[in-house]
């Protein structure tokens, strides 16, 4: 399988790491120098210094060959451009997204853009050739109204040191997992937050952000 990623991030660079490891062919766009070359440095791909919505540099991964290309950005805007690009300039036959804001899912979705929040998901959904139905029949409770999502806690909070049991959680949430570094935890009260760690969680839409400031604001008592 070739995969085109836009984005070589954290998100980008996880994704293609566990393609590579599975004997797939990876390209990756990037703007920024210093993930060009950590991309370059660990991993064995091809690795276009460009924008991802410019069809100039989609054209240097012969994107139109591709079997899925994968937009892992932080902005949205980017995402959903280059997902329609691929989609309807160079036809590609799966077109996934990161979505930072839940809120965007349904857009992305309404444009034929298969739609989701977390690395785990996205590389699971391309390895395993689910559908984001068939995801979301996995991980959703009481018909659609609990939402899997993701919260990073920055890397610019040094003293940020939590333990879970301190966390004021909104009633119906819960901790799913902690991803930090290579490592994956499953969290217990006992289990201490830090700066880095991506959060799994599972809540209602309407207590997502109360969800975000619970675990976020490290003056919380």
């Amino acid at each position: 399988m070739y995969a085109v990623i836009a984005g070589g991030g954290k998100v980008g660079r996880a994704i293609a790491g566990d393609l590579l490891a599975e004997g797939n062919e990876v390209a990756v766009i990037e703007m920024i120098p210093e993930r060009l070359e950590a991309l370059q440095q660990r991993h064995d791909l091809l690795v276009i210094a460009g924008d991802a919505t410019d069809v100039r540099y989609l054209e240097q991964t012969r994107l139109q060959r591709a079997d899925v290309f994968v937009a892992t950005t932080r902005t949205d805007d980017v995402n959903y451009v280059s997902c329609q690009l691929a989609k309807i300039s160079f036809d590609v036959p799966r077109v996934l997204s990161r979505v930072n804001s839940p809120r965007n899912e349904a857009l992305f979705q309404t444009m034929g853009i298969e739609a989701v929040s977390t690395t785990t998901l996205i590389s699971r959904l391309i390895r395993e050739q689910a559908t984001v139905g068939e995801l979301i029949h996995l991980y959703t409770l009481r018909a659609g109204q609990v939402n899997l999502v993701e919260i990073d806690v920055p890397h610019d909070f040094p003293g940020y040191k939590r333990n879970v049991s301190e966390l004021t959680l909104p009633m119906e949430s819960v901790l799913v997992c902690v991803f930090r570094g290579e490592a994956t935890l499953i969290p217990r009260g006992d289990t201490r937050l830090a700066a880095g760690d991506q959060v799994i969680a599972l809540t209602t839409p309407d207590l997502e952000d109360a969800l975000r400031a619970s675990i976020l604001d490290p003056t919380a008592p």
